[in-house]
């Protein structure tokens, strides 16, 4: 293992967490609690990765920054009381302490806020595998590239022995943007052939064939 990477970058909700659809319900939720139009499961989907507030913004474009606000925290409501539920994808626990144990860095990329991904990465025991994380609160959202850029500059890892792994176009794109690799997985929030126009190095339908072809390629 590690012949062509030094760094994987992991997307959270989607691609290590089956969160998908927890997700796409508390925005529904959060919108019609709100008072405004509530966007169809495709728009709610496209938009996982984005930070809370891009998303909601993006989702409601004319709305106001107060009804913006109110949505947002209605999302929180409805998330935090069933994120308990969230569970990982199989395998990906047992393929984070190994890719480890193998010597490459690993890093983690989200729309999630630092708070939230801290409290994921507790419940789940997984943070002390993660070298650095990045979070959409602390950096530009995605597809921006500063989360990516940021993560290579800490770890001092070359853009090119690094790849981005995620469930959405706006990580592959991320990936472009910041000149790394990018793998994407098709079982997340976008449909497997935007995730192909993008060409990714690799597109999986599940984290196990990622996973295989990490072992095998990375």
């Amino acid at each position: 293992m590690a012949e062509r990477f030094d760094l994987l970058v992991f997307d959270w909700d989607g691609t290590l967490a089956d969160s998908t659809g927890l997700i796409t319900q508390s925005i529904q939720q959060a919108f019609a609690e709100a008072g405004l139009s509530v966007p169809s499961r495709e728009a709610a989907s496209y938009v996982i990765g984005y930070g809370l507030n891009e998303a909601m913004q993006y989702l409601a474009p004319e709305a106001s920054g107060a009804e913006v606000a109110r949505v947002v925290e209605a999302y929180k409501t409805h998330y935090l009381a069933r994120d308990g539920e969230i569970l990982l994808f199989e395998g990906v626990a047992e393929a984070l302490a190994r890719y480890k144990m193998a010597g490459y860095a690993l890093a983690v990329a989200t729309g999630k806020s630092r708070r939230g991904l801290d409290r994921v990465l507790e419940q789940t025991g997984l943070g002390v595998y993660f070298d650095t994380t990045r979070c959409a609160d602390e950096c530009h959202s995605k597809p921006h590239p500063q989360m990516l850029e940021q993560i290579v500059e800490h770890l001092a890892v070359p853009a090119a022995r690094t790849v981005m792994i995620g469930d959405t176009t706006h990580d592959l794109q991320m990936a472009i943007n910041a000149g790394t690799a990018g793998l994407g997985v098709s079982y997340g929030a976008h449909p497997r052939e935007n995730l192909a126009e993008l060409a990714p190095l690799g597109l999986f339908d599940s984290f196990g064939e990622l996973d295989n072809w990490l072992i095998q390629y990375g």
